[in-house]
């Protein structure tokens, strides 16, 4: 037996969904979100974390790891459980990740899949994807659709992974499971083979790279079901992301395969869950003749508003299963707002329901808490400042301007330029008969000379 099995064991008994191996410190599990050092477990240097894991590492992979320094690999424990592992090199050393896979896969009713959801195991062609950030749960959500098919269904099932992770037992459906690197060189190629294998149904476990993104869009579209895998957030996101996979000329073209190739989009956020464990948030699109339409001709952005009418469909946004998990209790209402994508409209939903939480408590939360709370305040110090202050009353000083002619009028006249307009007498004080409103100026002052006489006795009669 591996001297890392006893880690294993106690990662299985804890619940615990990662094991963090890292030269120069001790061992972590990742529980319940958070990660915790392995309790009575010492440091491991680099030359001894060379060993415990070479000890379970198969040859090629280690050639892969001396020559790359990184490496993917599955390994089991029989009657325990399956690990994805990751071999990396940092600055301090050799590390690794090992993900833990149940012996079991979690049915869909388990990890209560809705029925949307399950609706879309039943379509007989057409491209599903489901997308969520690293270590959302992606896999596990994927296994179970798969085992949903195969008690309900009778039909070929072929899965392309790197690595293989779910083991799947033949029950009503012919299951063939093909791992990158082991069975076949790359995702690209191993999914061209199984348009020669008489497929039913295609599982893509990434969809990395545009040619492999081409030949999923094309498989679904010739007559067959594919389900692959994002790291995306949020379903209209994920509809960016193909498109933008594409060159520009080409997009227009990939608009319309994927409007009538796309069926679906479960988008899926893990929450902490009260007391331990881990709760799903799932975003479902499906896509109707609106989301259709809005694909075809680029208007993305229309995709939330049609899934916000939906509901009857089984369309649902993010925000509205962290609401639900929040009500029920689930998930704290701290939680959910970390993990919303957009939290105003959350924190509205909150206020709506009467649901309170202390934002100053979060991390995450802290930081739109105090850039919200200067907001109102910031017009004030801009309405008192000296540069905007006169703002409002400019058109009306500008009026006033324009209402006294008489000042730059009598500006040419006292010009000295011309020669005969030089012994013109000049009033002492032309402002003072300028600042006073016509309406009160009343007859001419005493010694006032009209300076426009001289040009009316010229003027020709």
């Amino acid at each position: 037996m591996a001297w890392i099995d006893e880690l294993f064991k106690k990662m299985v008994e804890s619940g615990a969904s990662d094991l963090h191996m890292t030269s120069g410190m001790r061992p972590c599990f990742r529980a319940s979100g958070d990660i915790v050092p392995v309790p009575d477990c010492p440091e491991l240097s680099a030359e001894r974390m060379k060993e415990v894991l070479y000890e379970i590492c198969p040859e090629r992979n280690r050639v892969e790891f001396e020559e790359t320094n990184d490496s993917d690999f599955a390994y089991e424990i029989v009657g325990l459980a399956r690990f994805r592992a990751n071999l990396f090199r940092d600055r301090n050393g050799p590390g690794a990740v090992f993900r833990q896979i149940p012996s079991e896969v979690l049915t869909a009713q388990q990890l209560n899949l809705p029925k949307a959801v399950l609706d879309l195991c039943m379509l007989s062609k057409g491209l599903v994807v489901v997308t969520g950030p690293t270590g959302s749960g992606k896999s596990t959500t994927l296994a179970a659709m798969i085992d949903h098919i195969n008690k309900t269904r009778s039909d070929h099932i072929i899965t392309i992974e790197d690595p293989i992770e779910f083991v799947h037992r033949q029950q009503r459906c012919l299951i063939n499971q093909r791992e990158v690197h082991r069975h076949t060189s790359s995702f690209k190629r191993a999914l061209r083979a199984a348009l020669r294998e008489d497929p039913d149904i295609v599982l893509v476990g990434e969809m990395r790279d545009l040619e492999t993104i081409e030949i999923a869009i094309e498989t679904a579209e010739t007559g067959h079901l594919v389900f692959g895998t994002l790291h995306t957030n949020t379903a209209p996101s994920t509809v960016d992301r193909i498109i933008d996979q594409f060159p520009a000329d080409r997009q227009n073209q990939i608009r319309t395969m994927l409007s009538s190739s796309l069926k679906g989009v479960v988008a899926q956020t893990l929450c902490k869950k009260k007391p331990k464990g881990r709760a799903a948030a799932l975003e479902v699109l499906i896509v109707n003749t609106a989301v259709a339409a809005n694909i075809r001709e680029g208007k993305t952005h229309g995709i939330v508003s049609a899934m916000q009418i939906g509901g009857k469909l089984g369309m649902r946004l993010l925000n509205d299963s962290l609401l639900d998990l929040v009500k029920s209790g689930a998930v704290d209402p701290a939680e959910a707002y970390i993990k919303a994508v957009n939290k105003e409209d959350l924190a509205s939903k909150f206020q709506a329901n009467g649901i309170a939480f202390d934002l100053s408590a979060l991390s995450e939360g802290g930081e739109p808490t105090q850039s919200k709370a200067p907001a109102p305040a910031t017009p004030a110090p801009r309405t008192a400042s000296q540069p905007q202050a006169p703002a409002a009353p400019m058109p009306g000083l500008q009026v006033v301007q324009r209402t006294a002619p008489p000042a730059p009028q009598a500006t040419p006249a006292a010009a000295p330029t011309p020669a005969p307009r030089a012994p013109i007498p000049q009033p002492p004080a032309p402002e003072k008969a300028a600042e006073k409103p016509p309406e009160k100026a009343g007859a001419a002052p005493k010694g006032w000379v009209d300076p426009f006489e001289q040009f009316k006795r010229q003027r020709p009669s």
